[in-house]
């Protein structure tokens, strides 16, 4: 859970253009106070309103909680949905995104026991939840109960059931593509600039078993190209892959125990460093075991291009440059996989990559001060490299500083002109410029 992650404007406007926007009036910015769940109907859902409130002086309407209202998808589309875990009790989690002055907030929470779901926050509204406003707008956030050191515990068959059949009802909804490019954990949400790397958080974390999970969609990874192919899904057996990480902010190892995660180093060999991520250890220290360092490890059900083969070891591209992860022959830590990868275009230096598709400041109205553009982030696709990805990421950006719509162009959405794909850089995905690569079809 995070605090809202936005740019308030302080805008001195007095006139509107007649700017193609998606405006929406007070009126339609009423807080939900009741109505049935947007659950399945065969599934154990309740509405339980996170607050939407002002929290300070009366005459802020800046200092409110818990998230912004909208009218999604008409405006802004809905392409991914976002997985994380509570890191406290089902009750408590209701009480924080019901007390506005905590700035947090999902769409669901479900409870571990039995996989009971409580919808906090309308899916037209925006929930302040990923740590990326790119996302936040774009997106649905699922809250799990549980603590993502404390293993499998809390992720129950009940809880499996539960989430996989409110993402299906979801994607089929909203049109959202059941992969890993778009139904991702909180750990896939890219940061919206460089400096906002090391901030970003990590669950449901390295126990979620994430090959179950995407069983439970439907969408169980299974040999679709020959052995030799570029692409490749990662699918250790969840039981088997026994891994040891470290709880770094405790201080505290972990016991070995089953996990998603696989291991990546920097040469063919357990001996060798573990993979850095450039954006994470700016300083070129070597990655980690802590479980919080998700460069140096990449997750089930996640694709990777192989980079280079040798025997028991397979290097993909990632971060920009090659890990490697063990792969002996006659097991199943990675399969072969037809889809598309995305390439830099013929006699280009470098693609760099966003963690926000935002409009450029000429797709805004002449007399609006235009928000947060795209900056890079620290990791370029050089030529020779290719990443999973390829699919059309919404261009746009939702401008809600207040909660009552006070300030001229208030709760708009500006879509943008550039078009943006999304990519699986790393273990966290991203964006780049449509126009700087490549969509290729591996078979």
């Amino acid at each position: 859970m995070t605090s809202k992650q936005r740019i308030r404007l302080a805008l001195a406007l007095t006139t509107t253009s007649a700017f193609s926007l998606a405006l929406f009036s007070p009126a339609a910015q009423a807080s939900p106070q009741g109505g049935r769940p947007e659950c399945p109907r065969t599934l154990d859902c309740a509405w339980a309103p996170a607050a939407y409130q002002q929290t300070g002086d009366p005459a802020d309407k800046e200092t409110y909680g818990n998230y912004d209202t909208a009218d999604r998808p008409h405006t802004a589309k809905i392409k991914y949905i976002v997985l994380h875990d509570t890191e406290e009790t089902f009750d408590k989690t209701l009480k924080i995104f019901q007390d506005p002055h905590n700035q947090t907030s999902a769409h669901y929470v479900v409870r571990s026991s039995d996989g009971h779901v409580a919808q906090m926050v309308k899916d037209k509204d925006v929930a302040w939840q990923a740590g990326n406003w790119y996302i936040n707008q774009q997106s649905i956030g699922i809250e799990q109960e549980g603590v993502a050191t404390e293993g499998a515990k809390w992720y129950t068959p009940a809880l499996y059931r539960s989430t996989a059949e409110l993402v299906r009802y979801l994607a089929a909804k909203y049109d959202i593509p059941l992969d890993r490019q778009h139904i991702i954990g909180h750990d896939n949400v890219p940061p919206t600039s460089a400096s906002g790397t090391a901030a970003m958080h990590w669950d449901p974390g390295t126990y979620w078993d994430w090959n179950y999970f995407m069983k439970l969609l439907g969408r169980p990874t299974v040999p679709t190209a020959r052995p030799s192919s570029q692409l490749v899904t990662v699918n250790p057996v969840f039981k088997e892959n026994v891994q040891a990480f470290r709880d770094c902010e405790k201080n505290v190892d972990l016991p070995p125990q089953p996990s998603s995660a696989v291991p990546l180093y920097t040469e063919p060999s357990t001996d060798a460093p573990l993979f850095s991520d450039p954006g994470l250890h700016t300083d070129g220290s070597p990655g980690t075991n802590c479980a919080a360092d998700w460069g140096s490890k990449i997750s089930a059900s996640q694709q990777a291009v192989v980079a280079e083969r040798r025997p028991g070891w397979t290097a993909i591209w990632w971060y920009g440059q090659e890990a490697w992860m063990q792969s002996p022959s006659h097991t199943r830590t990675i399969t072969p996989t037809s889809g598309y990868v995305v390439k830099p275009k013929a006699g280009s230096t470098g693609v760099p990559v966003y963690g926000v598709a935002y409009p450029e400041k000429g797709d805004y109205p002449s007399d609006f001060t235009a928000p947060h553009v795209g900056t890079a982030l620290k990791y370029t696709i050089k030529p020779g490299q290719a990443y999973p990805g390829g699919g059309e990421a919404p261009t746009g950006y939702y401008y809600a500083p207040t909660i009552d719509s006070s300030y001229p162009y208030d709760h708009t959405y500006f879509p943008g002109s550039t078009t943006y794909v999304t990519v699986q850089i790393g273990h966290r995905v991203a964006f780049v410029k449509a126009d700087d690569v490549d969509i290729v079809r591996t078979r």
